[in-house]
């Protein structure tokens, strides 16, 4: 799956893809505006890539300081809240591409 199948399918279907990896189901979610469910999914993912998603989503939600610590266990560079789809689209390449 591409970072755009992945986009489109969280603007127009009701549910992830089949087969997706957790990582690539909590963006799904992010990209959805599921926040909760994206939530639920990183809390559980235990890597640096699970903490990068984790950052991404208390970035969205407002709480920098938060995020700064999860971008640290990301071993990430903190971005702004201007960059959030940027970043999501990082961490989709990231994540797809692996």
């Amino acid at each position: 799956m591409t970072v755009a199948q992945l986009k489109l399918s969280a603007s127009s279907e009701n549910s992830p893809p089949a087969g997706l990896s957790d990582e690539a189901r909590a963006l799904w979610f992010v990209h959805a505006d599921r926040w909760e469910e994206a939530h639920t999914i990183a809390q559980d993912i235990d890597t640096p890539v699970g903490s990068w998603i984790h950052a991404l989503l208390h970035l969205i939600e407002g709480d920098e300081n938060n995020a700064r610590y999860w971008f640290t266990r990301a071993a990430r560079p903190s971005v702004r809240p201007s960059e959030i789809e940027a970043l999501w689209t990082q961490i989709a390449e990231c994540v797809l591409n692996d």
